[in-house]
């Protein structure tokens, strides 16, 4: 489908147009055509939301941090670890 718009550019998008034919070596449709596709292209990538600390991660467990069973022994040497565990090695 072929349609044919008619705009009205303040004196800063005309010299904006004029430019990119200098530049580009394009007609005035192609500039604006171009221009078209590119702000369609850029309104259409998704947003990534990055929120800290939600999701899995390296270790593929989701809920490393907020689990009781996965903090069990965290932060205790080897020496308290076995004897907590009751597997506490005599030399």
């Amino acid at each position: 489908m072929r349609a044919t718009i008619q705009a009205r550019l303040d004196p800063e998008a005309q010299q904006a147009v004029e430019t990119l034919i200098r530049r580009l070596g394009m007609s005035p449709s192609e500039v604006v055509r171009a221009s078209l596709l590119f702000m369609v292209k850029q309104q259409s990538i998704p947003k990534r939301k990055n929120f800290l600390g939600v999701g899995k991660f390296k270790s593929g467990i989701g809920d490393l941090a907020t689990n009781k069973k996965h903090m069990e022994g965290f932060g205790l040497t080897r020496q308290q670890r076995a004897k907590l565990e009751g597997t506490e090695k005599t030399r």
